[in-house]
C-alpha cells in the first residue's frame, strides 16, 4: 500500500528526500513478466495541499514508470514528480492555475520493460469543493404531537456531514423521537412544548465549514383527539448508489391516529432483514448495498385495524464497479498458429471492454478480430511482431478495472524461411493457379507446403488451405466463384513447425457468361407469337438478353432484339402462317453470350382451327341444349323400365320354378341303400358352407317342395305316442337328377344347410353305379338321391359328379 496518509502530513516540499525500498521481484513470484501490485484510485485532492498517486509494478527489471494526465505523459518538475516505487508526488495541488491548467483530471500510470508495457486504471482526481446550501430550514408551527420536519441541502466533494444545532448547541441524538438522516433532514415525532427551539444544519468537509440559515420550531396547544386520515408528508427519493453504499429511503406519515408504516418491494421480492434498519418511526435505511437491492420501494402508512392505507414509492439504483470473472491468461504459441484471450467482466451497469497492446488501443484488422462484445480477442497467424503484452480494460459508469497477459511467439530455429516468387494466374471462371519457389534457407527438413486460400472480401476466419507435397511448386485451385478476388500465400512446414508465410498475392477469376434461360413460345393469333421466359438466380450475372428468329428453310435470323435483364416478354408479330419459326433467347453480360435456348413454332394448326371453328350461334346452341336435355330424360325413362322388366321377369321366373317342383312328392318313396354305397356330399359340405350360387335358401320354401309322405305324417299324428312314431319306417326322399357334363363347376349341398329340408336331410348318394365307397362315377341321367344317416367313416367321402347336370342348374336358379 501507498503510504499517502504519511505523505501528506509531510510539509509541501518538492525537494524533500524520502527513501522507498525498490520492489524486487524473483522471476519466480506472482508475475515474471509485468503487473501491477497497486494501481492508482479516485480521490478528491485539497487546493494548495500535496497529493500522492499510488502505482507499484512487479516484473523483471528494468522496469521503467511513467505518468499520464489525460492520455498526456506528465514530464518531471518541481511541482510533480515520480518517487522510487513509481508513485506520483504532487506537492501543491492547483484546481486552476494563472495559465489556465488544472491538475484535476484523469490520471493513469504505464510500466514499461523487455517484454512491453502496461497501463493502469484511470484514476479520477477532483478538488475538493463546497457549494453554499440550496436549501435552508423553514420556520414551522405544529400542534403537540405532531410531526416536525426540518432540512438543508448542500453540495461538495468529498460529500459534507451535516449536522444539526438546536438553539447553537448539538442536537441531542440520544433522544428516539430526533432522527438524523444522512442527507441532512432532521425529523421530530411526538412533539412536545420542550422542542420550541431555533434550530440550523452545519455542513463539513475537507474543503470548507458553512453554517445554514436559522428556522424556529414552534409548538402549539395540546394534542388533538380528533380523526385524520393518514397522510404520507414526505416519501422516498430516487437514488442511485454504487454498491458497499448506505441507502436511506426517508417516509414521515401523519394521522390520527398514529399511522404504522410498512415498506415493501412492488415486484414483491422480499427486503429482507440483513442489513436493514427502521430509523425514527417509517425511514428505511439499508447498510452495504448490493445490485440486488435495486428496484422500486414503496411506502405504505396505514390506519391501524382498517385497510386504510396511503403510499408512496422510489427507485433505488445500485451501481456496481467492472469487476473480472475471468481475467485474460498468459499463452505461448508457435509462429503461424492462432493465438486467443478471453476477458470476461461483470458490473453495473455491463462494463464496456477495450484491449491495448503494449500500452495502445488494438484495433481490429485483417487476422486480429474481436468477438462477443470485445471479450474475445483472436490472433491469426501470429509471428514475431504480434508478441506483446495485451490487456483489457473494463469499464463502465461506477469505476474500471484493468488485466494483462502476455504472448509468446516460439520460434524454433532451423527453419525455413518463407516460401519465394509466390503467383496466381487466373485459368478460367473458376480455377486459378498457384506457383511459388523454395525458400532460400533450410530447406532440407521441409516435409511440405500449405497453400492458404481466402476469398479478399472475408475476414481471416474464413480462410482454408490445402496441402501440397514438398515436390510440388503449384497448385490448381477449383471450384472458386467467378469474377472475384482471392488471396493466397504459402507456408513451409517442417516436423519442428511452419515457416514465415509468404508474400501474399491477390488474383481474381475470370467472369462468367451466364447460363441458358428457359423459353416458352405462346400463339397470339394467324400471324403474332408471344416469347416468355423466367429470370432465375442460375443465369448468374447477366446485362439482358438477346432474341432471334427465322424461318425454318431460311438461313440468316431476323435480330438480335436486344432486351434489358427485367423484361421477361417479347411479342414477334407479321409472321407468316404456311411456315415454321425457330425461335432463339439467350443472356449476356460483359464477359460475353451465354448459350442459347431454341424453340420451333408453328401457326398452321392454329389458323385451321380457327376455320373449323365458327362464330357461335347463340340460337342453336340454345336448341341443341333443349335437345340434350330431353335425350337425358328419355335415357333415364329406359333405364327405369328395364329395371321394372327384369324384377318382374325374375319374379314371374321364380313363380314357375316352384310350380316345376310340385311333382317331386310323386317320386318320393321307401327305398334303402346299401350301406357301402353311401355318398360323401355331406363331408364336402362341412368343409364348404357358402350357399349355392352366392344366395342363401329359404328353409320354409325348400321344406314345402319336398313334403313328408302324407300317410306317414298322419300315422303320426294320429297316433300321438313316441312308440308309434318310433315303430314307423324312416322316411327316405329320392330325386332323380342329371349331372353335370364334364369340365362343368360341381356344386355340393353342404350337409344340414338350410337349403335341404328336414325330410331330404341325411346322405346323399348315387343310384345306378357303385359311387359311394367304390369312388366310381355314375352315368348321366342314372343317378338318385336317398336319405339315412351317415356313418363317421362317410363324412370324409365325396363323390365327384360327371356329365350333362340339370341338378346344379335347377339348384343356381333357386
Amino acid at each position: 500500500q501507498c503510504l499517502s496518509r504519511w505523505l501528506l502530513s509531510l510539509p509541501a516540499d518538492p525537494l524533500l528526500t524520502v527513501a522507498f525500498s525498490p520492489i524486487r521481484v524473483s522471476d519466480s513470484g506472482r508475475s515474471a513478466e509485468l503487473a501491477f501490485v497497486v494501481e492508482p484510485s479516485d480521490d478528491v485532492a485539497v487546493q494548495e495541499q500535496p497529493l500522492l498517486l499510488c502505482c507499484q509494478v512487479e516484473g523483471i527489471p528494468p522496469i521503467r514508470v511513467t505518468w499520464r494526465k489525460n492520455g498526456v505523459r506528465i514530464p518531471d518538475s518541481e511541482n510533480a514528480f515520480v518517487l522510487a516505487n513509481g508513485s506520483l508526488y504532487v506537492s501543491r495541488f492547483q484546481r486552476l492555475r494563472a495559465d489556465g491548467s488544472s491538475d484535476e483530471g484523469e490520471y493513469d500510470c504505464t510500466a514499461q520493460n523487455q517484454y512491453g508495457l502496461v497501463v493502469s486504471r484511470k484514476a479520477k482526481i477532483q478538488a475538493a469543493t463546497m457549494s453554499d446550501f440550496h436549501i435552508h430550514p423553514q420556520n414551522a408551527v405544529v400542534e403537540e404531537g405532531g410531526v416536525a420536519r426540518f432540512q438543508c441541502q448542500i453540495h461538495g466533494l468529498p460529500e459534507p456531514v451535516i449536522l444539526w444545532q438546536k438553539n447553537r448547541m448539538p442536537v441531542n441524538t440520544d433522544n428516539e423521537r430526533y432522527t438524523l438522516l444522512p442527507k441532512g433532514v432532521l425529523q421530530i415525532t411526538g412533539l412536545r412544548a420542550e422542542d420550541s427551539g431555533i434550530f440550523h444544519c452545519v455542513a463539513t468537509n475537507i474543503a470548507n465549514v458553512k453554517f445554514s440559515r436559522e428556522a424556529r420550531l414552534t409548538v402549539s396547544g395540546s394534542h388533538s383527539t380528533a380523526y385524520k386520515d393518514p397522510m404520507i408528508l414526505v416519501g422516498p427519493e430516487n437514488l442511485t448508489l454504487t454498491v458497499h453504499q448506505t441507502a436511506v429511503l426517508e417516509c414521515i406519515a401523519t394521522g390520527n391516529p398514529r399511522p404504522i408504516v410498512s415498506w415493501s418491494r412492488l415486484d414483491g421480492r422480499p427486503i429482507g432483514v440483513e442489513g436493514i434498519q427502521v430509523l425514527g418511526t417509517g425511514n428505511l435505511m439499508i447498510s452495504d448495498v448490493t445490485v440486488q437491492h435495486s428496484g422500486i420501494y414503496v411506502c405504505a402508512a396505514n390506519k391501524p385495524g382498517t385497510r386504510v392505507r396511503r403510499t408512496a414509492q422510489g427507485r433505488l439504483v445500485v451501481q456496481a464497479p467492472a469487476e473480472f470473472v475471468q481475467p485474460p491468461q498468459s499463452i505461448s504459441r508457435p509462429a503461424g498458429t492462432t493465438a486467443i484471450f478471453t476477458c470476461v467482466a461483470q458490473g453495473e451497469p455491463p462494463p464496456r471492454i477495450t484491449w491495448l497492446r503494449n500500452g495502445q488501443i488494438l484495433q481490429a484488422s485483417d487476422h486480429i478480430k474481436l468477438k462477443n462484445n470485445n471479450s474475445t480477442l483472436t490472433i491469426y497467424g501470429i509471428n514475431q511482431a504480434d508478441e506483446a503484452i495485451y490487456q483489457c480494460i473494463a469499464e463502465n459508469s461506477a469505476g474500471s478495472t484493468q488485466a494483462s497477459a502476455r504472448l509468446t511467439v516460439l520460434w524454433a530455429d532451423g527453419l525455413p524461411g518463407p516460401p519465394q516468387g509466390v503467383k496466381a494466374r487466373t485459368v478460367s471462371a473458376t480455377t486459378i493457379q498457384v506457383s511459388w519457389r523454395e525458400p532460400l534457407q533450410n530447406t532440407k527438413e521441409i516435409i511440405g507446403y500449405v497453400l492458404h486460400i481466402r476469398r479478399a472480401a472475408d475476414p481471416v476466419e474464413m480462410e482454408y488451405q490445402e496441402a501440397v507435397s514438398k515436390s510440388t511448386f503449384q497448385q490448381l485451385v477449383t471450384d472458386l466463384e467467378p469474377s472475384t478476388s482471392y488471396s493466397f500465400y504459402i507456408k513451409a512446414y517442417t516436423s519442428r513447425g511452419a515457416s514465415k508465410a509468404s508474400d501474399v498475392t491477390v488474383v481474381s477469376t475470370l467472369g462468367e457468361v451466364p447460363a441458358m434461360p428457359s423459353l416458352f413460345i405462346k400463339v397470339i393469333n394467324s400471324t403474332a407469337v408471344q416469347a416468355t421466359w423466367e429470370p432465375s438466380m442460375k443465369l448468374g450475372q447477366h446485362e439482358g438478353f438477346k432474341l432471334f428468329y427465322r424461318k425454318v428453310h431460311v438461313s440468316q435470323y431476323t435480330g438480335p432484339v436486344l432486351l434489358p435483364s427485367n423484361v421477361t416478354t417479347y411479342n414477334i408479330t407479321h409472321l407468316d402462317t404456311s411456315v415454321v419459326y425457330e425461335v432463339k433467347l439467350l443472356a449476356y453480360n460483359q464477359h460475353g453470350d451465354g448459350n442459347s435456348t431454341v424453340r420451333f413454332v408453328s401457326l398452321r394448326e392454329p389458323v385451321e382451327r380457327t376455320v373449323l371453328n365458327a362464330p357461335c350461334d347463340c340460337m342453336k346452341d340454345e336448341q341443341s341444349n333443349k335437345t340434350s336435355t330431353t335425350g337425358i330424360i328419355i335415357g333415364i325413362h329406359i333405364g327405369v323400365t328395364c329395371i321394372i322388366f327384369c324384377v318382374l321377369f325374375l319374379m314371374f321366373g321364380y313363380r314357375g320354378r316352384l310350380l316345376t317342383c310340385k311333382n317331386v312328392q310323386e317320386q318320393l318313396a321307401p327305398a334303402q341303400a346299401p350301406r357301402g354305397q353311401r355318398s360323401g356330399l355331406n363331408g364336402a359340405a362341412r368343409r364348404d358352407e357358402r350357399p349355392f350360387g352366392g344366395k342363401r335358401l329359404d328353409l320354409n320354401e325348400l321344406e314345402r317342395l319336398f313334403p313328408a309322405a302324407p300317410s306317414r305324417d298322419k300315422a303320426v299324428r294320429a297316433g300321438g305316442k313316441d312308440a308309434a312314431a318310433r315303430r314307423a319306417p324312416p322316411q327316405r326322399a329320392t330325386i332323380s337328377f342329371s349331372l353335370p357334363a364334364a369340365g362343368s363347376r360341381a356344386s355340393r349341398i353342404p350337409r344340414g344347410h338350410p337349403a335341404v329340408p328336414a325330410a331330404a336331410r341325411g346322405l346323399w348318394r348315387h343310384r345306378g353305379g357303385a359311387a359311394g365307397a367304390a369312388g366310381s362315377r355314375p352315368r348321366a341321367g342314372q343317378g338318385r338321391i336317398k336319405r339315412r344317416a351317415p356313418s363317421p367313416s362317410e363324412e370324409s367321402a365325396e363323390t365327384k359328379p360327371t356329365a350333362g347336370d340339370t341338378f346344379t342348374t335347377i339348384l343356381r336358379s333357386i
